[in-house]
């Protein structure tokens, strides 16, 4: 059967608020029986997003990641519910707005964050995959229609299709470790939970940036990440885990020379600075 997912590529995500100002003008003050109760004008609302700066100086790189519900397939939320949260056979998770009054403890369950309170309602409140719309006929959410850049897709497509798009593409799901199954999957999420090592490579003698340069990172005397300077001797290598340990860097310029340098891969970004070439 096919169910619904949604995609967010956060190397195509650039902080214009069009999916959290759309979600804010669909749901606040607006009732839909049996989807959702009004949500509040004030407050954290059913979308998110969250800024990530890795790096310093110009060797800085800033990422956003949309944050909501993630309807996952195993919802800790489902489980706690006692019936007052369902998860429909398309997947769509959806929070009764009357069986849910009063259930702030649903809040705590989470493991995202996504299920914000509603305090004059006494509601837990969710990003709900604006099902009343799909219901309705629309063919995706107002938060993928109103994104500019299509950062935001939503797919229905079965299950083993997904799974296969989703090795193909090298998409992830946040908090894996969870253990939820969650149907909001992410594309270049390194952006968010990876760290670079980054630099500038000199002329020693005539100190001036060395353009087309090969930079690579050796693990026990193997290749495991390259990359070329670019016009300004900039070169990064991105999509490391934190914390990998050490390495050996090692950049070469067919004309001006080589050099060699230790890096330590910690919980953050790494920027060597200027590496000097020499003959």
């Amino acid at each position: 059967m096919s169910k619904w997912n949604l995609i967010i590529d956060v190397a195509e995500c650039h902080n214009c608020h069009n999916c959290v100002v759309a979600a804010k003008d669909e749901l606040v003050g607006n009732h839909f029986p049996r989807y959702s109760a009004p949500h509040p004008a004030q407050g954290q609302g059913a979308i998110r997003i969250e800024r990530h700066v890795r790096g310093r100086g110009h060797h800085l790189d800033t990422a956003y990641l949309p944050r909501m519900c993630q309807h996952c397939d195993d919802a800790p939320c489902v489980k706690a519910a006692g019936g007052a949260v369902s998860k429909r056979a398309d997947g769509i998770v959806l929070f009764d707005p009357e069986a849910c009054r009063g259930r702030r403890d649903l809040t705590q369950v989470c493991p995202y964050g996504a299920v914000i309170w509603n305090e004059e309602l006494q509601l837990p409140q969710t990003w709900f995959f604006d099902a009343h719309l799909l219901d309705a006929g629309w063919r995706e959410p107002r938060c993928v229609t109103v994104c500019p850049t299509r950062a935001l897709q939503a797919v229905r497509i079965d299950d083993a299709a997904m799974a296969e798009r989703a090795r193909a593409e090298g998409l992830r799901t946040l908090h894996p470790e969870a253990g939820t199954r969650p149907r909001v999957y992410y594309r270049h999420l390194a952006r968010i939970d990876g760290v670079f090592v980054a630099g500038s490579v000199v002329d020693a003698g005539a100190a001036e940036c060395v353009e087309g340069a090969q930079v690579e990172l050796l693990r026990d005397g193997r290749a495991v990440a390259q990359a070329r300077t670019d016009a300004f001797g900039d070169f990064r290598i991105d999509g490391l885990s934190p914390d990998s340990g050490a390495y050996q860097l090692v950049a070469r310029h067919e004309l001006q020379g080589s050099a060699r340098r230790q890096v330590q891969v910690g919980p953050h970004s790494a920027v060597l600075g200027d590496i000097a070439l020499e003959p």
